[in-house]
């Protein structure tokens, strides 16, 4: 007499190899179920993926662009020196936050002096902007005059601003200024690639101060 056949009770992973689990996120990342044999190179990898989507800081955006090299879309990281919080988009890093970001006063050229008008005490921060890293500035000074044109080329720093805070090109901006002691309303700022900030000004009669109440420039 022909016996049944018998049906043995098969372990999948056996026959079709370790169903990993997936997370609940679908960010990628895998783990081991109950029984199957640990794979200690499929486990370190999924940490070094792992490494990828989190928070990465790095001392600069100098050693960030060294590390990540390319960095794939999504890639975080935060930048110590400036207190930027930073994110590839696919095409470049962009600033999406700004930790706590303290004024700054910087020293002034001799002959400036400062609280031009009531203005304040000149300062600036590096904040973010929609997205966008800017430095925003405040105060107002005093403007000493040789020969007709600011001192010192209209140099108002007693040092350059610092890296952090230089912008990749020069940006102009307009400045308020007095409008009882001068014939201009405004003059023009140039904030340049290497940390120096000059006052322009028109010929004629020239404003005593300068107001840089928010004046702001990306960088």
């Amino acid at each position: 007499m022909a016996q049944a056949p018998t049906h043995v009770l098969t372990d999948p992973h056996t026959l079709e190899g370790p169903v990993p689990i997936t997370d609940k996120y679908g960010q990628g990342f895998t783990s081991l179920d109950y029984g199957e044999t640990p794979d200690l190179k499929v486990m370190g990898e999924g940490l070094l993926l792992m490494a990828g989507q989190t928070v990465m800081p790095f001392a600069s955006a100098t050693a960030r662009n060294a590390a990540l090299t390319p960095p794939k879309a999504g890639m975080t990281a935060f930048l110590t020196d400036s207190r930027l919080l930073t994110v590839y988009d696919g095409t470049a890093w962009v600033v999406v936050a700004a930790g706590t970001q303290s004024w700054t006063t910087p020293t002034l050229a001799s002959g400036y002096t400062a609280n031009g008008n009531s203005n304040g005490v000149p300062q600036y921060r590096i904040v973010n902007w929609f997205g966008e890293a800017v430095v925003m500035w405040k105060g107002g000074l005093n403007v000493p005059y040789s020969g007709g044109a600011p001192t010192n080329s209209g140099n108002f720093l007693g040092s350059n601003l610092p890296t952090a805070a230089r912008p990749t090109s020069r940006r102009t901006v307009t400045a308020a200024c007095s409008a009882v002691s001068s014939d201009s309303l405004s003059v023009k700022v140039d904030f340049n690639s290497d940390g120096s900030v000059a006052i322009v000004t028109q010929t004629g009669v020239q404003p005593p101060w300068v107001s840089l109440n928010n004046i702001m420039y990306s960088l």
